[in-house]
C-alpha cells in the first residue's frame, strides 16, 4: 500500500476519532451504538481499514453529526484518488510502468484523452518515445532501461488495431511544434499522426492555436471507459473515480472537442508543423 494512501487513511481515521470523542462515548460504547464489532471501530480510527461510504454515513449519524457526512465522504474520495508518486513508481525503471499501462489499455474499450504538450504515448514512434524516456530518466534520476521501456510502450499500441476499441484523442497544436529529439525523429512522429487519421478505432482531433474556445487548454488527462480519470503531473499520477470528478473532466473534454479540427483540417495542421520541422 502506498505511503500516500496510508497517510490519507490515517488522517481520515483521526477525524473519525474526533467525532466519536465529541459524543463522550468510549470505543466500545460507540461500537454498540453502531451495532458493529469493537475491532472495526478501532481499525477505522487507526487507519488500518478503509471505510465505505455507508460506514462514514453511519458514523456521522452515530456521532449525532449528520452534517459531517459530506465532509467524510469528500475525504474518502480524496483517499480514493490513488495518488502515486513517479519517484516510487520509477524506482525499478520505466519498463514496469509501461507494462502496467499495457494491461490497463487492453481492458479499456473506450478512452477520451487530451494532451497539451506532448504526443500521447499511444501514438508515439520508437524514436520519439526514446528521447522522451531518456529525458524523463535524467529528470527523475531513475534507472535507464530505455530499450525495454520503448518496447513496452510500443506493445501498448497494439490496442489501436483491436476491433471494438475507440480512442478519442485531442492534442493541442502546440504539442506538434514542441521539438523532441532530432529533426528526423520529429518528422517521423508527425508522419505517424497523419497515418492515424481515418483509422476506425481512432478519432484524432487537433485543437488549433488561436481557435475560439470556451475554456483554457488546461493540463492533460485521460478518461477510461467513463469510469476513472488519470492525470499526470511532473511528480505524481492521480486517479479519480468519483462521479462529480468524472463529470467535470467530461465537460472539459467536450469543450476542447468542440474547438478541435478533424479529418482534412487536422491533416493540414500536422502538415504545417511538418513543414516547420523540414525548415528547421
Amino acid at each position: 500500500m502506498s505511503t500516500d494512501f496510508q497517510s490519507g487513511r490515517e488522517a481520515l481515521g483521526a477525524r473519525l476519532t474526533e467525532l466519536r470523542a465529541e459524543t463522550g462515548l468510549t470505543g466500545k460504547e460507540f461500537a454498540e451504538r453502531l451495532g458493529w464489532q469493537r475491532s472495526k471501530v478501532s481499525r477505522l480510527q487507526n487507519g488500518r481499514q478503509t471505510a465505505t461510504p455507508d460506514d462514514l454515513e453511519a458514523w456521522a449519524e452515530a456521532s449525532e453529526r449528520p452534517d459531517a457526512s459530506a465532509e467524510l465522504l469528500s475525504r474518502l474520495r480524496g483517499l480514493e484518488s490513488q495518488q502515486r508518486h513517479w519517484r516510487r513508481q520509477l524506482a525499478a525503471g520505466h519498463a514496469p510502468v509501461q507494462d502496467r499501462y499495457v494491461v490497463e489499455y487492453r481492458r479499456t474499450a473506450t478512452m477520451r484523452g487530451y494532451e497539451p504538450t506532448v504526443i500521447p504515448g499511444l501514438f508515439q514512434t520508437p524514436d520519439y518515445a526514446r528521447h522522451l524516456l531518456l529525458q524523463n530518466a535524467e529528470l527523475m534520476r531513475s534507472p535507464r532501461d530505455t530499450d525495454a521501456a520503448v518496447q513496452a510502450r510500443m506493445r501498448r499500441q497494439a490496442v489501436l488495431y483491436e476491433a471494438g476499441k475507440l480512442f478519442r484523442v485531442l492534442i493541442w497544436e502546440g504539442a506538434l511544434h514542441a521539438f523532441v529529439g532530432t529533426r528526423d525523429a520529429m518528422a517521423g512522429q508527425l508522419d505517424r499522426l497523419v497515418g492515424l487519421i481515418g483509422m476506425s478505432t481512432v478519432e484524432l482531433g487537433i485543437v488549433p492555436l488561436g481557435a475560439p474556445m470556451g475554456i483554457t487548454p488546461k493540463h492533460g488527462f485521460w478518461i477510461f471507459d467513463e469510469e476513472r480519470v488519470i492525470v499526470e503531473t511532473i511528480n505524481t499520477e492521480l486517479q479519480y473515480d468519483a462521479a462529480d470528478d468524472l463529470a467535470l473532466y467530461g465537460r472539459v473534454w467536450d469543450q476542447l472537442h468542440a474547438a478541435a479540427a478533424f479529418g482534412p483540417q487536422a491533416h493540414r495542421l500536422i502538415a504545417r508543423a511538418r513543414g516547420a520541422v523540414a525548415a528547421a
